[in-house]
């Protein structure tokens, strides 16, 4: 098999292999909705596919995130959309620990426990897009 040259070979390629994607994840999609109603959300959580889907779409929102740093057409200050990402991500953090005690299941540890993983899942997203813009901005210099 000849590797290929022509640059719309591989878009047209890349274009496949999009189609693809989107086709295996509707189709996982298909059969965690199947599961979600014959087995409730509980039984749904318990198939496989369940891994496999959010592990895509944690990679794929990655590879965006890289894609839409190169196409910002202006030029961003890395600390001031870091702020103001921490900003928003502490006020989640703190308003969920304040609703938390409402309900009235939840004891102290996990009022704690959900806002430092709400904190801990935001906060690596945020710092990647701060290192992607950070690079950016010293590769235009």
């Amino acid at each position: 098999m000849e590797k290929i040259k022509d640059e719309r070979l591989k878009l047209k390629n890349l274009k496949n292999i999009r189609i693809a994607y989107v086709i295996q994840t509707l189709g996982i999609i298909a059969i965690l909705g199947y599961d979600f109603v014959t087995k409730g959300i509980n039984g749904m959580t318990d198939n496989p596919l369940w891994f496999v889907f959010i592990i895509t779409t944690i990679v794929t929102a990655y590879l965006s995130m890289n894609i839409s740093v190169d196409h910002e057409g202006e030029k961003k200050d890395p600390k001031k959309g870091l702020k103001i990402h921490l900003i928003v991500l502490v006020s989640i953090c703190v308003t969920s620990a304040i609703l938390l005690p409402l309900i009235d299941e939840f004891n102290i540890i996990n009022v704690l426990l959900i806002p430092g993983i709400f904190f801990v899942c935001g906060l690596a997203p945020i710092l990647y897009l701060y290192r992607l813009r950070k690079k950016k901005n010293e590769d235009t210099e």
